[in-house]
């Protein structure tokens, strides 16, 4: 009993914030980050993956052709609900597929008409930052799954205008995306069928159900972190924000610190390849059938590797977010778009890690500490 109670104080007392941070520049943290995992269910992750492709291939000809093409982006923004619910039960699905539709529209919405109410861009960026917070509770307290609360974020980005907005262009932007999400739910109605459904004898990936203050602690750290890193990239004359949004709430959805840690150097990681190869594509500049083509091809590849792990993920998620910007900005976008990227998701995960740490509790650093502990013993 002496021993367990010398070992626990003995541990305690290296979960200072400072070993934290020592622990997390280990090099097994590095050699951690690249460990590779099997797909909980390859065939529900491509399954995902297709349909939003599926919504993809049919929506975004039909804007592009139309007097609406100019808000291509916004549909390509409610195709993605359709990778929600992966793992879900069968009867829950449809509906997570709805409620995460309903909230991309929402985030359309509300940033949207920031902007047509004529709010400055702090205000927008304030408004982006808590709205990280709203969005990872949102997610977690509805199980929504993968991908999270990140494709809420990078919506409510989207609609930010330094230039103001007016009322009909809400308007068409909120329906475009609610459009698309609704032929998404439909997509993934008709598509059910092909899923894998969890079993007694086969169950799949759930999201745990955690205590309210752990998940409001997790969203107002969250929101710190994307604020932090979105107006440190205004300061540094970034165009995109929301990026380095994104990148600072993908590593704070961490349960624990070296998962934070993982995501951030996988993020990085995945971000500088994934850059290099939009650049090599936009370089070319190509014409919206290409753009269309490839972002078909990248959502469903993007589902069959991230689960192994997420800087494969990461390698094809950034070219998709660069397609996707320059599809909806076309004169203002381009290979410029590829520097920018990799800056704000450096800030962003930066902000993210050191966020984690300095907010982290004692049993959030203990826990780090054992871990280490048992690496070495080993």
């Amino acid at each position: 009993m002496r021993t367990d109670r010398s070992g626990s104080r003995a541990v305690t007392a290296r979960a200072r914030r400072r070993d934290a941070a020592r622990h997390l520049l280990h090099p097994d943290q590095l050699r951690d980050s690249a460990a590779l995992a099997r797909q909980p269910s390859l065939r529900n992750s491509a399954l995902a993956g297709l349909q939003a492709a599926i919504t993809s291939a049919i929506a975004l000809p039909l804007f592009h052709l139309s007097p609406w093409s100019h808000l291509i982006g916004f549909a390509s923004l409610g195709a993605l609900v359709a990778l929600f619910g992966r793992f879900a039960p069968a009867r829950r699905r449809n509906r997570i597929v709805l409620l995460c539709g309903i909230w991309q529209v929402l985030a359309v919405l509300v940033m949207s008409g920031a902007a047509w109410m004529g709010a400055p861009v702090a205000l927008q960026l304030l408004l982006l930052a808590v709205s990280c917070g709203v969005f990872l509770f949102v997610a977690v307290t509805g199980r929504f799954g993968a991908p999270g609360p990140l494709i809420f974020v990078f919506a409510a980005g989207a609609s930010m205008s330094a230039g103001g907005l007016t009322g009909p262009e809400v308007v068409e932007r909120v329906l475009a995306t609610a459009t698309v999400a609704a032929l998404a739910l439909l997509v993934c109605t008709v598509t059910e069928a092909f899923r894998h459904h969890p079993t007694p004898d086969h169950p799949l990936p759930a999201e745990p159900v955690r205590p309210l203050s752990h998940r409001l602690a997790a969203a107002a750290r969250s929101s710190i972190a994307a604020g932090i890193a979105v107006f440190l990239g205004h300061v540094l004359g970034a165009d995109h924000p929301a990026w380095a949004a994104m990148g600072a709430l993908a590593v704070m959805q961490g349960a624990h610190l070296h998962i934070t840690m993982n995501r951030a150097l996988q993020r990085m990681a995945g971000t500088v390849v994934g850059s290099l190869l939009a650049w090599v594509l936009l370089v070319q500049d190509p014409s919206v059938w290409t753009l269309i083509a490839v972002l078909i091809l990248l959502q469903v590849a993007t589902e069959m590797v991230i689960g192994i792990n997420y800087a494969f993920g990461q390698i094809l998620v950034t070219p998709m977010a660069l397609l996707m910007t320059h599809l909806a900005a076309p004169q203002g976008a381009g290979p410029a778009l590829v520097p920018e990227r990799v800056l704000d998701t450096l800030l962003g995960a930066g902000a993210g890690i050191v966020i984690a740490v300095l907010l982290s509790t004692m049993d959030d650093r203990r826990y780090l500490a054992e871990l280490r502990k048992e690496a070495a013993d080993t």
